[in-house]
Order: structure tokens, then sequence, then C-alpha cells
């Protein structure tokens, strides 16, 4: 790469500054909400005319024969391909289309798209449509600068990563539209800043509890068994018994915040009883369910981390007779690394202190993202996740995106792609 190459693209980036501002906020403006997966095709096709107008051949991917989708709710990918034909390197770069609801708290209009003192505010701008954009104006500032490339641009949006993105990531994975035969480097404009480089995830280990007992008549309770109570007798043997020693293990991943590096466990949900508005009856609960997140660390084996939760409930129900609890597995995923020395690594480090002046500092998530599937599915191992914005913001009221950190991590991803496909 010429100095005058790299300074054409950097002053690319920057003269359109306004444009990928605008872009950022017309995807925020589409509700991507998962659940249950509003607004899909609409978004697709948001971002896959403004990649066909950057010269991309765009498709549209549906994943027809996932679970997840329906005619109501259609699992909608999209994926555009530039391609120089010389046979060059093949760099993906992957955004989600889903966002989470917005949920309570928010001072501006969640899907408004506002941008006021340098920030673009709403549901998704960090988490992560302005990475998206980010991604599509990396390559365009190629185009725009006169940079031939020789190797083939990707640019991806997928669904339900919040979900764990099964009917997006992996469905492409599992397609073979993503592979380690066809695909050499993998970015995922996750917002981890313009100055760190993710390379890689804690596990995670989603997994049910349930009690049942016996319905009776609310007033005469001592006729049945209610399985709420029995439920909170296992939650304080869970909170007694299991949580305090994982907050004593930590990792040697780099995990960001420093707080994340320990194991986790955390009760996402429960329900039990009469739920919803209807009018009650008087009825003891029969069945309650509790839902645990546990993200375990790269150190420990999953076996093990299963083990320790069968061993909880094993000893409760010994001591409580009539008690019954059943474990029942939602999800795992593994964690994931990328060497440090990879040259996906290297190559973005570089660019990360041509931009910001600043060694690029090498992290890791403390969630999982689509790295998951780029691995352990597609067999990829050069991706990493570095985009635009602060990763407290995700899933915040009043979440924001700083238009600095936009430009900034666009000039990064791309010099990134002229060194990996110029």
């Amino acid at each position: 790469m010429t100095t005058q190459v790299v300074d054409r693209v950097l002053a690319e980036v920057e003269s359109a500054t306004d444009e990928i501002v605008a872009f950022a906020a017309d995807l925020v403006r589409v509700p991507t909400l998962n659940p249950p997966g509003e607004a899909y095709e609409t978004c697709a096709h948001v971002l896959g005319d403004r990649l066909r107008d950057c010269g991309f051949c765009v498709r549209y991917l549906v994943a027809e024969d996932r679970p997840e989708h329906s005619t109501r709710y259609p699992r909608v990918n999209v994926l555009g391909r530039r391609d120089a034909g010389r046979g060059g390197p093949v760099v993906h770069l992957n955004g989600h289309l889903d966002v989470v609801p917005p949920g309570e708290g928010w001072t501006v209009d969640p899907f408004g798209g506002l941008v006021r003192d340098d920030r673009l505010y709403g549901r998704g701008s960090t988490d992560m449509k302005a990475g998206i954009a980010a991604a599509v104006y990396a390559a365009e500032a190629l185009r725009r600068a006169g940079a031939p490339l020789a190797g083939t641009v990707e640019v991806s949006g997928t669904a339900d990563e919040e979900s764990g993105g099964f009917a997006g990531m992996a469905w492409l994975a599992e397609q073979g539209h993503l592979s380690a035969s066809r695909t050499d480097y993998v970015i995922i404009p996750e917002p981890f800043g313009p100055e760190r480089i993710c390379v890689g995830h804690r596990g995670v280990y989603w997994f049910d509890l349930v009690t049942t007992g016996r319905t009776a008549h609310g007033s005469m309770p001592f006729l049945g068994v209610n399985a709420i109570d029995q439920m909170t007798v296992v939650l304080e043997a869970i909170r007694e018994r299991l949580v305090p020693g994982l907050s004593q293990r930590r990792t040697a991943l780099p995990v960001v915040p420093e707080s994340a590096r320990r194991a986790t466990l955390n009760l996402n949900a429960i329900a039990g009883g009469q739920t919803g508005p209807a009018a009650q009856t008087p009825c003891v609960p029969d069945r309650c369910v509790a839902t645990f997140d546990r993200r375990f660390l790269s150190e420990e084996r999953f076996e093990t981390v299963k083990a320790e939760v069968e061993q909880v409930l094993a000893d409760v129900t010994a001591e409580h007779p009539g008690l019954r609890c059943e474990l029942r597995d939602r999800m795992v995923v593994h964690p994931v690394r990328t060497p440090d020395d990879a040259p996906l690594v290297e190559v973005l480090s570089a660019a990360v202190e041509t931009v910001t002046g600043s060694p690029a500092a090498r992290v890791a998530s403390p969630g999982t993202y689509d790295h998951k599937h780029v691995a352990r599915l597609a067999g990829i191992e050069q991706c990493v996740a570095y985009g635009p914005g602060t990763l407290e913001q995700a899933h915040q009221p009043d979440e924001w995106c700083g238009v600095d950190d936009l430009i900034q991590a666009t000039q990064v991803l791309a010099l990134t792609l002229l060194r990996l496909a110029g």
C-alpha cells in the first residue's frame, strides 16, 4: 500500500461522514425487534439496496427450513459480494440485523434515528447497525478511492443473532455460503470501539430448571404441592452452594469489562402458576420454570459446568423428599479464541494504529456473538469482532454510538480491506 492510496481511502471515508451516519440512522429506524423477528425483510432490503448502489451483487437468503421462520416473521438474510475475479482472498464482513426490545427508560424515540451532539441514538445504534454502516462504507471507500481489488469483499446482514443466530449466521454456514474452503477472513463489526479488537468470547450454557407439584384448590393448599415453593428451595440452594465458588474463578482470556473475567450465573426468567392478564382462579401452581444463563470460562470444561448444577439438584432433592426438579438444556456455546498472531489480527492492529495513533488492545467479549458459528460451523479460524460503539451501551435505554467512533472504525476497516483484498 502506498501512502497516497492510504490517504485517498481515509479521505473518502471522511468526506462520506454525513452519508455514513445517515445510512446508520436509516437502519436504526427499521424496528427489527427480536423477539419476534419483526421487519427483517424490510431491513434486509434497505441494506441490500445500498450494497447494490455500492457495486455489490446482492442475494436475499431466507432460512425457510428453520423453525424460527414463518410467513409472518420471515428469517431473511442478505449477502452482498464484490468480486475482482482474480482469485484473491475473500474477506467477509457480517452484521446482525436484529435488535432487542427497547424496554423502559428512554428519553428519545428508540427508533427515531436521532443524531444529536455527534451521537446517533436509538435501539441498535451501537449494537450493531452503526457497525453494518461501517462495513458497507469501508468497502465503498476503496471503490471511490480507485483502489482496485485483487480479492473479494462480502458484506452480510443476518437474522436472530440476539437469540443465538441459528437462522442467520449459523444457517449461512450450514448452507455453505460461509466456509473455510471459500472464505479467508471474517470481521464482525460488533461494538468494541475503534481501538479494541475482540478475539473471542466466553462460553454460555442456558438451561431451565423445572419443578413439578400437584394442583389443588387455593383455599386448601395443604392438599396440593406448590411448585413455586419448591422452586424457592432450589433457587436458595443454587445461590448458596454454586454461585460463591464461581466468583473465585478467573480466565486468562482478556474479557472486558474486568468483572466479566469471572464465571457468572444469572437467573434470566421465572414463570409459575397462572400468568398473564387473565383473571386469577384459586389454584395451587403445579409447575414452575426458571431459566438460567451460565457464562463459563475457557479454562472450564462444559461437562464439569453441567455436573455442578446436577450435583446441587441431587443434594437438594435428597434433603427434601418429594421435591421434584428437572434440568433441561436450552443452548450450549463453547468459548472461542483467535490466536494473537493470526494475520487478520496483525493487519487489523496495524490499521488501528494508523488511524487512531494508539496500539490496538486485544480483548474478549463477555457474551457470545456470531464468532461461534464462524469458528464451529464454518471452520474459519481467522475471525475477529471490530466495530464502532461502546460495549456498555448495548441493550441500554438511550443507546447511542458516537459519530467519531463510527468514522474511525470505518477507516480502520477500509485499510484492513485494502491490505487483505486490495
